[in-house]
């Protein structure tokens, strides 16, 4: 089995979302981003493919073949295993900062909560220090799934 770059599977944990999945491919070592509808392209075997853009043309039959061979690819975790919002909780808790903590923590409640995030950590001047630890966080999540897929990583 091929090994994963950590810093590539971090980059993708960044784009996971509810319209795509991406893919390691176990033999060649790379990662696939699949859209959720060049994954129904790659189903429906469409003959009229005028509609569909060059871009999504390219992945249909790399979609085909992740449907083909499943057990050469597995599924890069989605947003809910990332759950990004419990890392802004977590980095919220571990400012020392007793002021701003309160602040950043009751940035994170209720509806619009990353807006207000985003906002306060450019307004406090932590900016920097929130990307550093949420790809720390993200480092760890991709160790994490590494160790569970029995994936090596380098």
């Amino acid at each position: 089995m091929m090994k994963i770059k950590l810093d590539d599977l971090v980059e993708q944990f960044e784009f996971a979302n509810e319209s795509s999945i991406s893919y390691f491919n176990k033999t060649t070592g790379e990662i696939h981003l699949i859209p959720e509808e060049v994954e129904r392209y790659a189903e429906q075997n469409i003959e009229d493919d005028d509609f569909i853009p060059e871009w999504e043309k390219e992945i249909i039959p790399i979609s085909k073949n992740i449907q083909q061979n499943p057990d050469n690819y597995v599924p890069l975790p989605n947003q809910f295993y990332i759950d990004e919002y419990s890392i802004m909780k977590r980095f919220c808790l571990s400012l020392v900062d007793e002021q701003l903590r309160e602040v950043m923590y009751s940035s994170i409640k209720g509806s619009g909560a990353f807006q207000r995030f985003k906002n306060n950590i450019h307004h406090y001047g932590i900016a920097d220090y929130w990307y550093k630890y949420k790809d720390e966080a993200l480092k760890e999540l991709a160790k994490r799934w590494c160790e569970e897929n029995n994936i090596e990583f380098y």
